[in-house]
């Protein structure tokens, strides 16, 4: 066997090596993103406590609370989808509270649907804190004045609203509000594509494991 041969074999061998290793580096990845999507549905499905007086976007997310106040009468609309409806909106309405105003995301209305009016008065929420990020480098700048917004932008809406830069995804308002459907907080939407990505290394290393076989075939054939 010549030098030059046995180059070619031993960096046939690395760049298998390589995605064999970057095939069990993604699914260690997905191990770990398990156990990070079940202790955060652990945190949102936990026992609601008070609200924090400054609750913040680390230590907090996902809480889960309760909190008694009087809904005013201004929503937002947060354009959004949802697999099983469509497109819609999400409506969020300032809640007056002991501790401050804060907004309350009070669920989901189809995009053709008349939007309800504000049940004002005293209500009950019990939901989840939440920071969302939903803008990206595609993602529109919200449309103040015609109230169509894209994204969720914790500062801006709480500075239209006039409440605290906090938002508490409803899971469940008493009295409900009428023709609003509950949206409340779920991993579904946090993403999990390490399987993916295991199944893409392994499968390019069956297809290196083919390719430098023939090739081997094809050589040794050749030669007689």
């Amino acid at each position: 066997m010549s030098l030059r041969q046995i180059v070619a074999i031993a960096l046939s061998l690395a760049v298998l090596a390589l995605f064999i290793g970057l095939g069990i580096w993604q699914v260690q990845r997905l191990q770990w993103k398990e156990g990070v999507l079940a202790e955060i549905s652990a945190r949102i499905e936990a026992q609601p406590v008070a609200l924090p007086a400054t609750p913040g976007p680390i230590d907090d997310k996902y809480l889960p609370v309760e909190v008694t106040g009087e809904m005013r009468d201004l929503t937002l609309r947060v354009l959004v989808s949802t697999k099983q409806s469509g497109a819609g909106y999400r409506l969020i309405s300032p809640l007056a509270t002991d501790g401050g105003d804060v907004m309350i995301d009070r669920g989901f209305i189809r995009v053709d649907q008349k939007q309800p009016p504000v049940q004002t008065g005293p209500v009950t929420v019990v939901g989840n804190l939440h920071w969302p990020d939903d803008r990206s480098g595609a993602t529109p700048d919200n449309d103040v004045d015609n109230n169509t917004w894209f994204a969720r932008d914790i500062p801006q809406m709480a500075e239209i609203l006039g409440t605290r830069p906090v938002l508490v995804i409803a899971r469940q308002i008493d009295p409900p509000q009428a023709g609003v459907a509950p949206l409340p907080v779920t991993t579904e939407g946090i993403p999990n594509r390490h399987l993916e990505y295991a199944g893409t290394w392994f499968l390019l290393a069956l297809t290196w494991s083919v390719m430098t076989l023939t090739l081997l075939w094809r050589k040794k054939r050749r030669h007689s």
